[in-house]
């Protein structure tokens, strides 16, 4: 088989980074390829602008940036890392832009006419209770601007609009409900269910 592209995605708080690495470190050990962990907005310049600019850059400018910072970020790392015999985990992807970007006010179809060109990744959709999910989040000592103008409730809506979206372009999705679960025993369902359809070794 080839190697994977996997996208670790859900709502803020929800455990997407934590999980993602986990992820990447039980495929290290494994599989008999090796795994690049990745994630987005990118570590290059372009992404940590974004990470420092969202409370000043909104809206459409946003969402372009972001997709620009994705184009790059499939054709100089991800796809060259996929030809080079890797599993590929990234921590968030096009999901999250169909949902941030909704919270900043654009609609579905926009948003996704900037991102329908690139790679599909197998995507896992991390699900936990809303009082959960904000519970951790009250524990943060700041939030983004996109954080603060949406809710868990809110984005599990919109993450599961992306998801219907996603299926009718053939994506491959799967939901992992995290509720009562450590990261490791999330981490062993999306490997289960990576086990149902494809063998990682």
């Amino acid at each position: 088989m080839s190697s994977l592209f996997l996208a670790v995605e859900g709502p803020n708080g929800v455990g997407k980074t934590t999980v993602a690495k986990l992820l990447a470190d039980r495929l290290a050990e494994t599989s008999s390829y090796g795994v690049h962990l990745t994630s987005e907005p990118t570590r290059t310049p372009l992404g940590q602008l974004l990470r420092r600019s969202e409370h000043v850059v909104h809206g459409r400018a946003l969402a372009l940036a972001l997709a620009a910072d994705r184009a790059a970020h499939v054709e100089t790392e991800i796809i060259p890392r996929l030809d080079d015999g890797l599993h590929v985990v990234t921590d968030r992807y096009v999901q999250s832009s169909l949902v941030l970007q909704r919270i900043d006010g654009l609609d579905l179809s926009e948003i996704w006419s900037y991102n329908r060109y690139v790679l599909p990744a197998i995507s896992f959709y991390l699900e936990d209770e809303p009082d959960t999910i904000a519970a951790r989040l009250a524990q943060r000592p700041a939030l983004t601007r996109l954080e603060t103008a949406g809710s868990p409730d809110k984005e599990l809506r919109l993450y599961r609009d992306a998801a219907r979206h996603l299926r009718r372009h053939d994506w491959r999705q799967h939901v992992i409900d995290c509720r009562g679960r450590t990261p490791s025993q999330v981490v062993a369902a999306i490997l289960d269910e990576l086990s149902r359809t494809d063998d990682p070794s």
